[in-house]
Order: structure tokens, then C-alpha cells, then sequence
């Protein structure tokens, strides 16, 4: 399906790396590691594992939990001993990463077009409002919607339906705007237009299928809905 502009009256962002880079969690750690990547990439991948199992054994906790458990794990794996608060020091980096420097025009310009902007996020509501203190975004957006509202995580069907229900939009009348080919094939099995943000310039994972839009910033958004 190619992407149907005339269709969308609301936007759904979700949040880490997305309208917020990750990767200043690496340089926090470099604090504290002394090989931070490989720490960093095992943390990241292993929170997203325990999303997706936590959705099939009724095992939810908070995704802030979950991140904590992922970190405790990769520096386990790679044989790093730290104590508590410097656990603590470093999981908090996600309570102030940096936000993408298109982000906070690229959303105002569709706010102004008269789209309702929202955040969709796996992240738990402090989270959230750390999001939109930091990327400034509080009056051109809506709203923050969390996994944490039905104890559901991406990419299960019933978080994007749960976002139409809370903006009052049809399901097909959201764009639903990502970096994770998992969000973005979840987001479009649930009706919504999947429109995948590539940074980076990486291949897309033919797994998913093809999404509906592909973009590298915010504003690209913007001039393909007409903004």
C-alpha cells in the first residue's frame, strides 16, 4: 500500500529513536565502561526481548523496569560490575537523551496544519513527561499515550487500537511515525499508515513487508502531507 495523505487527520510519534537518540546512553555509559557499544547494543536489544515475551506470558512490569532488568543483564554478560547507584545513574540517562533536531519543527508544522499530534510510546508515563520537557513539545502536542494505559507493548495490535480510541480517530486515519520496522509493521496490521523514519540510511527489514512512507526527518513528513 503506498501512502495516502488525503487520509490522515492524526500523528502518532513514537519516542526513542525516533524523537529522541539512544545513542546518548552509550556516551553515559562510557563513564562507567570501558567498552560501552557492545554493552549498549545488549541492553537496548535485550529491553525490546522482554517487551515482546512480557506481551505472550502476561509478565508486563513498566518499560522504565524492564530497561532496568535489560541493563542489569548486558553488563552481567560483559562481565561489568557496577553498584546500584551506578546502575541507577545510567538507566537515568533516558530521562534526559537528546532530542533529533528536527523534531520540534517538524511536529509544530503539523500542529499548525491542523493534525493532532500524539506520542505512542512503550515508555511509562515519567518517561513521557521527561520526553516532552526535553524535546519542548508540550504545546504542539496533544497528548502522550502509553503501553503502560493497557499493560500492552509494541508491536501488539491492541496499543495502536487503544491510541485510535483515546485520539477519537478511525484506526486508518493514523500515520503512525517510527524507526523500528517492528513498530511500523505492528502499527499497519493494525490499519495504520506505517511511515518509517530512516536516520541513518539502513536497509529496511524485508520481513515486514514495505512501509507506506519512508522519510529521513520530520519536515519530509510535513511536505508529503501538504504542510
Amino acid at each position: 500500500m503506498s501512502f495516502d495523505p488525503d487520509s490522515v487527520t492524526t500523528v502518532t510519534f513514537d519516542s526513542y529513536g525516533t524523537l529522541l537518540d539512544v545513542e546518548a546512553v552509550e556516551r553515559e555509559l562510557a563513564d562507567h565502561v570501558e567498552d560501552p557499544e557492545p554493552v549498549s547494543n545488549l541492553w537496548r536489544s535485550r529491553s525490546l526481548a522482554y517487551t515482546y515475551v512480557a506481551n505472550h506470558v502476561d509478565a508486563y512490569k513498566p518499560f522504565y523496569d524492564i530497561n532496568r532488568d535489560a541493563l542489569e543483564y548486558a553488563l552481567a554478560a560483559h562481565g561489568v560490575d557496577l553498584d546500584e547507584a551506578e546502575r541507577e545513574a545510567i538507566l537515568e540517562q533516558y530521562h534526559d537523551l537528546d532530542v533529533f533536531d528536527d523534531v520540534r519543527d517538524g511536529i509544530e508544522r503539523l500542529n499548525d496544519a491542523g493534525y493532532d499530534c500524539y506520542v505512542l510510546s512503550n515508555g511509562n508515563p515519567e518517561m513521557l513527561d521527561s520526553l516532552v520537557e526535553s524535546a519542548d513539545i508540550g504545546e504542539v502536542l496533544e497528548d502522550t499515550i502509553s503501553a503502560d494505559e493497557i499493560s500492552t507493548f509494541k508491536p501488539d495490535s491492541a496499543i495502536y487500537r487503544h491510541a485510535a480510541a483515546r485520539t477519537g480517530t478511525p484506526v486508518e486515519e493514523i500515520a503512525h511515525v517510527a524507526g523500528g520496522w517492528f513498530d511500523i509493521l505492528g502499527s499497519m496490521h493494525a490499519g495504520n499508515q506505517g511511515v518509517w523514519v530512516d536516520r541513518k540510511n539502513s536497509p529496511w527489514d524485508g520481513f515486514a513487508g514495505d512501509p507506506d512512507l519512508t522519510i529521513e526527518t520530520l519536515d519530509e513528513l510535513a511536505e508529503e502531507l501538504g504542510v
